[in-house]
């Protein structure tokens, strides 16, 4: 609590910084036994909801209403998900599940946990639309990003244009850099997970440590340094393989 009102949290047109200590807990429609600080929503201009969700032990997600598919990464607990025609599926901190727009599920914590989700209405591609995937980050292979083994990206979905979202964890030894300043089309929603670090957003650079979650729009400037004595780590979204203009159908 800090009686004076001072954060770091800060709120712009075209990103937000939201640190721990302005987290909003409440209920969120399609889950039981469970509350939520929804972060990044259509509310602040974004086009996608990320959201941190405390589980208690039995409590239950169902799947989001139709057309919206969902991402889920434990952070902490041990979480199951059922989908039909899949199996079932007990996730562990690092573990995650893609679960496409219409994919039958259901989520329930076999022990009190603590989740990040990230959902979006889907854009259908050219081809056949996606399928669930199940995961653990450890057993994905890290590649060094533009050639700095110090920076290691994470991909946890496939690169084909099946899927209209890439959700990535990345991975910074302390002193290494994004090499250039970034400004494109596409949209972020980034969790800390762990270090700390340095990011523009726009013209304003901010500390930021482990909880604190970013919303960056299309176009905003943004580049990140890892300090400290500790590797620096994340996870992102970004909207990807769709028509800049909206077409639905066609890639990126």
């Amino acid at each position: 609590m800090n009686p004076l009102g001072h954060t770091r949290s800060v709120i712009a047109n075209d990103h937000a910084l939201i640190t721990p200590d302005t987290h909003v807990w409440a209920a969120l429609p399609g889950w039981s036994d469970a509350t939520a600080a929804v972060h990044i929503s259509p509310a602040m201009g974004a086009e996608f909801l990320q959201a941190t969700l405390t589980l208690n032990e039995g409590a239950v997600g169902d799947a989001p209403p139709a057309g919206i598919e969902r991402f889920l990464y434990v952070l902490a607990g041990v979480t199951g998900v059922a989908i039909p025609g899949h199996g079932e599926h007990e996730l562990h901190p690092g573990h995650f599940a893609y679960l496409p727009a219409g994919c039958d599920h259901r989520i329930a914590a076999v022990h009190p946990s603590l989740v990040v989700v990230f959902e979006k209405r889907y854009t259908p591609g050219p081809g056949d639309p996606p399928e669930p995937i199940v995961g653990d980050t450890a057993e994905v292979a890290g590649e060094p990003f533009m050639g700095d083994e110090d920076a290691q990206l994470q991909q946890l979905l496939p690169d084909d244009d099946r899927y209209d979202m890439a959700c990535n964890v990345f991975t910074y030894q302390p002193g290494a850099a994004l090499p250039q300043v970034e400004v494109h089309v596409m949209e972020h929603g980034l969790l800390m997970l762990d270090g700390a670090g340095i990011y523009r957003l726009g013209d304003a650079w901010y500390p930021v440590g482990a909880g604190d979650v970013i919303w960056m729009r299309a176009y905003c400037p943004q580049w990140f340094a890892a300090i400290g004595k500790e590797p620096a780590r994340y996870l992102y979204y970004k909207n990807v393989n769709r028509d800049a203009l909206g077409v639905s159908g066609a890639a990126l």
